[in-house]
């Protein structure tokens, strides 16, 4: 048990959840902002998730992942990869805010947090697996073996 959550609680992902925070918090603050200027939880989903891509790239990129090759060749198939994983999620969080609001009646404010769970562990899995994979685990303390 011990030896399983020393795994788990390593740099990488304590510094996943905290940018995944921010990230989030991002999220939130550009759809509750659209939603009081009345805009419609879908599209304004759409703008937050666009706001809460830029962010996520960069500060999971640099702090998260400690990918430091800013090269072109390399940032752009790494940002290819993470905006289509994330358009992956989006679609996910989509049919979830959409069947919880219109199909169920949920709040749509309510359903957006349940499904940011979802959304933030397939974003961490997506990355984690498929974006910044090239990067070897040099970045991890050598004392966490």
């Amino acid at each position: 048990m011990k030896k399983l959550l020393k795994r788990l609680l390593n740099r990488e992902t304590v510094s996943y959840l905290i940018f995944g925070v921010l990230t989030t918090a991002v999220n939130f603050v550009v759809y509750d902002g659209l939603l009081r200027l009345g805009v419609n939880y879908l599209i304004a989903n759409v703008i937050a998730w666009i706001a809460a891509v830029l962010f996520a790239y960069f500060t999971n990129k640099h702090f998260v992942f400690r990918s430091r090759d800013y090269h072109l060749r390399t940032v752009l198939p790494e940002m290819a990869r993470f905006a289509a994983g994330r358009l992956v999620t989006l679609g996910i969080e989509q049919a979830l805010l959409y069947t919880g609001v219109d199909l169920l009646g949920g709040n749509e404010r309510v359903i957006k947090l349940l499904a940011a769970v979802i959304v933030v562990i397939l974003n961490y899995v997506f990355s984690k697996l498929f974006i910044f994979k090239n990067q070897k685990d040099e970045k991890e303390d050598p004392d966490e073996n």
